[in-house]
């Protein structure tokens, strides 16, 4: 939790000649080394382990990863087929890696998996670089650790939605706003800054302005703390703005120029543009209620975000700790939020310049806005968007536990330490005494460690007794993390599934009828979905086969009949080789058969096609089935969908003949001649 100042080495006489012995701060050099390759070691086992046990895991992402493999306009639009129908309800960049790996080392479980996980490798070696920047290596050590113990981290690092790269953006942007921090000459900090404006930029095209949630506490951190003259530190600002507008802004003005007709439907939007996208259903309908995208907010129901753990629970300050919130990132924050207060009165009469408080400004002002707008958004929010604010903590935790180590001979700085470690401690065991029968006796063990580490670090002021603060601080500090630790194992050990993953060991989550791992499915339909075989290669079986994978009624057929359609499917010979109402549905179907799928409707009841296109399409050969009753995105799918898809469905019902496939109802489309 926290971490132990070096003292200065003492001086010693220099070696003789027949005795030539290193440095010091060799032996620091090469100690620190050692210790940051076992915690990224550790990082990389943690996340690359059974990687593959979660399959596809989320399979709307990774229909559209496996869609951009193998076309490149498909990979730049972000289109969920190869035909490029509609894209998915997100900006591409995500997928952009995704796809690059998928083309490069053939798209698997593996090729798909693969870069998040080393994504929270990277992500961890940007906070201790960061947080070692202006303390310590072991505070950089302690900050690196605790983001890898997160179980939300565990949980996103392992799956293939866009909250990976997010982070990692957003840790880079930070790193690189310490570093301009750091410069006195103009021209290096304006470089730096420049750069963490390109970083938050990409991080737009990840997840649009959640991307951008971070900017008030690095700009005011740059504005306070910046080495150079504030005129200077004013127009570094600007820079930096313009590097975000441009790293962003393109990819959203070739959308714009590039003609509707020829490019995919924007997956979110009502009419058909990013713009729409980025005020409406990711934007400014996620904090008001209002989601886009042909589906209303509610502020009571599912999209205001209150129906369950799954949608995050009721808006309020404690909606961060409520059940799978609290869970997947609440562990260490009171421990943070002492850190950050003490930490930043200790530094109270420190020069303007001083990095420890502007960090503590960074990282603070980091969780502060992004913690508060998840606290009372009234859109949808799931709890795994909390890995957001997860290098926040741990970098509240490192500069905040270091500000407090250097006061340690006076009571505030030996107090502050010791209510860290009690607050993680007593958190860490009401988290743990929510699922009371996994590990009974875990809480208490790291009640008493904290407690007793506490104690220590209260005697040991000075004289005989000092000692005694370091061993302190090492028993607290390791049983403060220990509880989240456990769960970020558990979430790691789980194979997860569907739209909504969770985190944490079987029973976690109490109040939603969820459990513990897995995921959710994005609705409910009817056919052969999660079940259908990709091929006889197991990795490429579309879901996982773990907990939590959530299908529609009728799934057990068995192989036969799914095997029967998924080669109807492949031997379909159309641009799409079927239509079916509901992203979720066709991306699975597009994983079974490696063939283009029209989804009717996309993710949330898009405007897309229309009646008339749709018998357009049909009347020119171009989809072969109609799969009917798919499953869609959306609740509001999951009960037919809107008035368009519904529209297409009775218009094929009235002019086609339907054939049972399994417990599949599926209409062939061709020869149709209007």
């Amino acid at each position: 939790m926290t971490a132990v100042l070096h003292p200065a080495p003492p001086q010693r006489p220099a070696p003789t000649a027949h005795r030539a012995e290193p440095s010091p701060s060799w032996f620091r050099t090469r100690r620190t080394g050692l210790a940051l390759t076992i915690l990224l070691a550790a990082t990389a086992v943690l996340y690359l382990w059974n990687l593959t046990a979660s399959g596809y895991a989320n399979t709307f992402y990774a229909a559209a990863a496996q869609a951009g493999s193998q076309n490149w306009k498909a990979w730049f639009f972000g289109s969920l087929d190869t035909s490029n129908f509609i894209t998915v309800d997100k900006p591409p960049a995500s997928l952009w890696v995704m796809g690059l790996s998928g083309r490069i080392f053939g798209f698997s479980s593996a090729s798909l998996l693969v870069p998040q996980a080393l994504m929270g490798v990277g992500s961890v070696a940007l906070v201790y670089a960061a947080v070692k920047r202006v303390a310590t290596p072991a505070a950089g050590l302690v900050a690196g650790a605790v983001l890898a113990a997160t179980p939300a981290a565990a949980l996103m690092f392992k799956f293939d939605n866009p909250d990976a790269l997010l982070v990692l953006l957003m840790t880079l942007a930070g790193y690189f706003v310490i570093r301009a921090m750091c410069t006195a000459v103009g021209r290096r900090a304006a470089m730096w800054v420049a750069l963490a404006g390109v970083a938050l930029g990409f991080a737009f095209l990840t997840k649009m302005l959640q991307g951008l949630m971070v900017l008030p506490a690095f700009g005011a951190a740059y504005l306070i703390a910046g080495q150079v003259r504030l005129r200077t530190r004013l127009f570094h600002l600007v820079i930096g703005a313009a590097s975000v507008v441009i790293s962003a802004g393109w990819w959203v003005l070739a959308v714009w120029l590039w003609p509707a007709d020829s490019r995919p439907y924007i997956g979110g939007s009502t009419n058909n543009s990013v713009m729409d996208l980025v005020l409406g259903y990711n934007g400014l309908g996620r904090l008001f209620g209002n989601t886009g995208g042909g589906m209303s907010g509610d502020s009571s129901g599912i999209a205001g975000g209150s129906a369950g753990s799954s949608f995050g629970g009721n808006a309020g300050l404690d909606r961060l700790f409520g059940s799978e919130m609290g869970i997947q990132i609440s562990w260490l924050i009171p421990a943070a939020l002492i850190a950050l207060v003490f930490g930043l009165l200790t530094r109270g009469r420190a020069p303007r310049t001083d990095l420890l408080r502007a960090s503590l400004i960074l990282w603070g002002g980091w969780f502060l806005v992004t913690g508060l707008i998840f606290s009372y958004m009234s859109g949808t929010i799931h709890p795994y968007y909390t890995v957001a604010l997860a290098p926040a903590v741990a970098g509240m935790i490192g500069i905040g536990g270091y500000a407090l180590w250097l006061v340690r001979a006076r009571w505030i700085g030996r107090c502050s330490l010791a209510a860290m470690m009690l607050s993680a401690g007593i958190w860490s065991w009401v988290l743990l005494h929510r699922n009371a029968e996994w590990l009974p006796m875990l809480k208490w063990i790291l009640l008493a460690g904290t407690v007793v580490g506490a104690i220590l670090v209260l005697m040991g002021a000075k004289g005989r007794f000092r000692k005694l603060a370091a061993a302190g601080l090492i028993i607290g500090s390791l049983a403060g993390i220990t509880g989240s630790a456990s769960y970020a194992i558990a979430t790691a050990a789980t194979a997860h599934g569907g739209s909504i993953p969770t985190a944490g060991p079987t029973g976690a989550v109490s109040d939603s009828g969820m459990g513990g791992g897995g995921g959710m499915g994005g609705g409910q339909g009817h056919g052969d979905v999660e079940a259908l075989p990709n091929s006889d290669d197991a990795s490429r079986n579309p879901t996982a086969s773990g907990p939590g994978t959530t299908s529609g009624p009728g799934t057990s057929s068995g192989s036969e009949s799914t095997s029967e359609l998924t080669a109807m499917l492949v031997n379909a010979g159309t641009t799409w080789s079927a239509a079916t109402n509901g992203s979720q549905s066709a991306a699975t179907y597009e994983l079974a058969s490696d063939t283009a799928v029209m989804a009717i409707g996309g993710w949330s009841s898009d405007p897309a096609p229309t009646l008339d296109q749709f018998i357009e399409y049909v009347a020119d050969g171009e989809i072969h089935y109609y799969i009917a009753s798919g499953q869609g995105g959306s609740p509001k799918d999951g009960q037919g969908g809107d008035s368009t898809s519904n529209a297409i469905q009775e218009w094929v019902e009235a002019n086609f003949s339907s054939t049972t496939v399994g417990n599949s109802t599926i209409y062939d489309l061709s020869g149709y001649v209007g």
